[in-house]
């Protein structure tokens, strides 16, 4: 072998070695800026392991820069603009203009049941009734209720334990009164909730109650994920969990009722807005929206009156904004009619609060 043959082979082993060490630095930085933020408190998410369809899904490319989402301001989530109570009395203006859309009425009118108002915590000491909307940063407003009570001096104090221990937190809810109590702070008492895209907030509750579990609540692997494998996935062969397909099965079909009644009061997590809050009859004074929560959670403490009392906890960069190519991933094994029943069925939400279609599914 001649002295130029060698060379040229040592050249090309040099060449061989830097292209690896390139790649390798490259699929470690794609991994790092694939992960975003999800719940307070919760462990990034990584997008490659949330999809779990059976379908072949295409890779994802994320969306350039210009074209991520802005708080409050996306192509699927609410326009708002203008001054904080300018936005607030839009808000309540549209709840109110849905709420008289006859067409619509089955999707945004529930009676204010036992089941409702369970789901309101009050605070008699400072007159304020907040409606709970799972997997919207509902643990941090019960953390800023427990201060207001006085049994802590700042959020960051109260133990994530004690937040949902509804036997220990202090934190009463308006179906422990009496009916003339009950209507008595239904019509003085300052009333809010939050929302956020609904589909984002499934995705967000199947992750946590299915995937993650971080508070260890073996029922919902245990017990519910076998009865919606049973109903709703069309083989039943492999011995696998829970998929967001027969999540989202499960959701859209009208005949879910016994199954929800199975699962009690565990269907929160997944339940509308409406269910959940009776938006158009319990007359809110505001409604806060999670993309824009930043702004949104120091000018309702003011609204309510009990800024100078208690903040709220730190929000992590970038954890309330919409993100369409999480919604894109979860979404793109799913069939187009399961979406679509999906839709129909949180249609009343996507309405009252302003989300706009998800034309990119459904289509």
């Amino acid at each position: 072998m001649t002295p130029d043959t060698m060379r040229h082979r040592w050249l090309l082993l040099g060449a061989c070695g830097w292209v690896l060490l390139i790649l390798m630095f490259a699929s470690k930085f794609i991994s790092f800026s694939s992960r975003v933020p999800d719940d307070y408190g919760g462990k990034s998410e990584s997008l490659s392991w949330t999809v779990p369809a059976t379908k072949d899904v295409k890779s994802q490319v994320q969306e350039p820069e210009r074209k991520r989402t802005k708080p409050n301001q996306g192509p699927e989530g609410p326009v708002e603009g203008g001054d904080w109570e300018t936005v607030a009395q839009k808000r309540l203006e549209l709840v109110s203009a849905v709420c008289r859309n006859s067409t619509l009425k089955n999707l945004t009118h529930t009676p204010i049941s036992k089941f409702v108002l369970d789901r309101i915590f009050v605070c008699d000491k400072h007159k304020i009734l907040f409606c709970q909307t799972p997997k919207v940063g509902n643990t941090q407003w019960k953390k800023v209720l427990i201060v207001l009570n006085g049994a802590f001096s700042t959020v960051e104090e109260i133990p994530e334990a004690l937040v949902h221990d509804h036997e220990r937190n202090g934190l009463p809810r308006l179906s422990s009164l009496s009916e003339r109590e009950i209507a008595e702070r239904l019509n003085t008492y300052f009333k809010f909730f939050i929302v956020r895209d609904p589909f984002e907030r499934l995705i967000s509750a199947f992750k946590d109650k299915f995937l993650q579990n971080p508070r260890f609540e073996p029922w919902y692997k245990h017990d519910i994920a076998p009865a919606i494998i049973r109903k709703y996935r069309k083989s039943r062969a492999e011995a696998t969990g829970l998929r967001f397909e027969d999540f989202i099965r499960y959701l859209g079909d009208p005949g879910r009722r016994r199954l929800d009644q199975q699962f009690g009061d565990h269907i929160i997590h997944w339940v509308t807005y409406v269910e959940l809050c009776a938006p158009c009859d319990v007359k809110y004074s505001v409604i806060g929206h999670h993309e824009s929560l930043e702004r949104d959670a120091p000018y309702i403490l003011k609204a309510a009156g009990i800024d100078h009392l208690v903040s709220y906890p730190t929000i992590p960069p970038g954890i309330t904004l919409y993100n369409r190519t999480k919604v894109e991933k979860y979404f793109s094994g799913i069939g187009k009619r399961d979406i679509r029943r999906l839709y129909a069925r949180f249609q009343g939400d996507f309405s009252l609060f302003g989300y706009r279609k998800p034309d990119f599914l459904l289509n």
